[in-house]
């Protein structure tokens, strides 16, 4: 998926298509064009349908970020997490040896 198709889904779903479909059903409804049933699932098939697209296009983002952040060598929340880890393992490390260590004095 392209950045340009994210984008176009995201204005697609941002602007209110749901509610759009929602509108033209209920006026299909209304002119006998469609029984109340047939737009209610109409309505709940469009409304499965844009509900994908945003996750999708939460997807292609998250997936577009990330790969930014990796060719600009930003770290992940992940990696900092884990570098954390490491670092509070090694002070604890440190300062058992320091306690553990027979005093110096010169």
């Amino acid at each position: 998926m392209t950045v340009n198709e994210i984008i176009h889904k995201a204005l697609m779903v941002g602007i209110g298509v749901p509610e759009k479909i929602s509108e033209l059903v209920d006026e299909l409804v209304k002119k006998g064009e469609l029984s109340e049933s047939q737009g209610a699932k109409l309505i709940k098939e469009y409304s499965e349908k844009a509900s994908k697209s945003g996750e999708d296009i939460s997807k292609g983002l998250t997936e577009i970020i990330n790969k930014a952040l990796e060719k600009m060598n930003i770290p992940t929340r992940d990696e900092v997490e884990k570098l954390s880890r490491k670092l509070t393992a090694l002070s604890s490390r440190i300062k058992k040896l320091e306690e553990s260590a027979p005093d110096r004095e010169s």
